[in-house]
């Protein structure tokens, strides 16, 4: 499923127009990210939880050349689901 099919479903299951539910949508995900740039986390009970974490600074290798690279430090969204969620799709 995509973001359109997305707002598609929104608007047939809530009867608002397109155009309304892809507000809302935004809405939602702009709230998400706004949260997550100050660190916090988001949880929806029974969906899941999105956080942020800090990843190490390491070393790679190019696997054509062999050659280092190095990767910076750098945050990044993790996403745990809940317990609802997990049974729902087994």
């Amino acid at each position: 499923m995509n973001k359109q099919e997305l707002i598609a479903k929104i608007a047939k299951d809530t009867g608002v127009t397109k155009v309304g539910a892809a507000a809302a949508l935004e809405s939602v995900l702009d709230g998400i990210t706004k949260s997550l740039k100050k660190k916090e986390p988001i949880t929806f009970v029974g969906f899941g939880t999105f956080k942020t974490a800090e990843r190490k600074a390491r070393v790679a290798r190019n696997p054509q050349t062999g050659a280092e690279v190095k990767i910076p430090k750098r945050r990044v969204v993790r996403f745990t689901a809940g317990k609802a969620l997990k049974t729902a799709i087994k």
